[in-house]
């Protein structure tokens, strides 16, 4: 039986869960392709999965990940989108099948984009789920508009790196919290201002900002009372986008005083989120921010960077030559 390489996650708890085994190459149905993957990258949901948040939807031992970027290597009988060759991105699907931290990833081709070409696949796997994510919040869900205001929380991150430059894209100017010595790249990435979320009151920046008018709409990456202060920064009729889990209980009584309009997204995979995103990047409207490229067998240490926080851009694997000394098996 033909077999691959895969980072598998064996326990929950800490990044050292994982470890390099020898598993089956995937069998193709009929409307799947099998994709080389190139690259895949490390998310939120990611760390999540691995610490033991989703225990009960992620039978063990699981391959994991939510981002490809890869080349089509086979092709199922029914599926005629894609032929070998084809340089592709894709999220796959949340749980219930196996996800990118492998040599190989057979998908539905439903769920598959033509990679922007003006990308990297470093670059591209960097784009799947947040760029989806940016695209759903923005566009889908908040339906923001050319002449509008967004505030985007995190605004050097994955997802809010992201929601500037699609917003800036749309003709909508764009706020953004951030730290002090990221404020000239997350301005460079199409932000009309930035506040230090560190030192500065941000909902007083914002009313400094709009003139005591408030913004349209809020992009939630953080969580903690984001949700709860979001109707002191937005204009009535209001618009608050969220794609964060929050266990702890919000007061909104100030949300019906603005006729706030609350959205919850876990994106849903599906390809013409991805379209969108690639025909911004071709067109140079938007380019992921990469942290750094690690080998995928360095995966415990790219799940460790991202529990600490305060990266700027995503953290990628190389899957392609992604497989080192730490990486053997035990």
């Amino acid at each position: 039986m033909p077999t691959m390489k895969a980072m598998v996650l064996e326990g929950f708890g800490t990044p050292a869960q994982f470890h390099l085994r020898e598993v089956p190459l995937p069998a193709l149905a009929p409307d799947e392709v099998l994709v080389q993957v190139m690259a895949t990258s490390v998310n939120p949901l990611d760390y999540q999965i691995g610490r033991g948040d989703y225990a009960d939807q992620l039978p063990l031992p699981a391959i994991i990940g939510h981002d490809v970027s890869g080349v089509v290597v086979q092709v199922g009988s029914a599926a005629q989108e894609f032929a070998p060759g084809d340089e592709v991105y894709y999220t796959p699907p949340i749980f219930g099948s196996a996800g990118s931290y492998a040599e190989y990833h057979a998908v539905p081709q439903a769920l598959v984009a033509r990679k922007p070409r003006a990308l990297t696949h470093f670059q591209a796997a960097a784009l799947t789920l947040t760029g989806s994510t940016a695209w759903h919040a923005l566009v889908e869900r908040a339906q923001l508009r050319a002449g509008e205001t967004v505030l985007v929380h995190a605004g050097s991150g994955g997802v809010g790196s992201l929601s500037i430059q699609i917003a800036h894209a749309l003709g909508a100017t764009a706020y953004a919290t951030c730290r002090a010595e990221q404020a000239e790249l997350v301005r460079g990435l199409g932000a009309e201002k930035t506040i230090d979320y560190l030192t500065d009151d941000y909902i007083a920046r914002v009313a400094e900002f709009t003139g005591g008018a408030g913004v349209d709409v809020v992009i939630d990456t953080i969580g903690g009372t984001a949700i709860q202060d979001a109707p002191q920064v937005l204009k009535p009729f209001g618009r608050v986008v969220s794609i964060v889990d929050i266990a702890q209980p919000q007061n909104l009584l100030a949300a019906w005083g603005k006729n706030m309009t609350l959205h919850f997204v876990f994106v849903q995979q599906h390809r013409a989120p991805l379209e969108q995103v690639a025909r911004l990047a071709d067109a140079g409207q938007l380019r992921p921010l990469v942290h750094s490229v690690l080998p995928l067998s360095h995966v415990a240490e790219a799940h460790a960077l991202l529990a600490r926080g305060g990266l700027t851009g995503k953290i990628v694997l190389d899957v392609a030559h992604g497989f080192d000394n730490e990486g053997t098996e035990n």
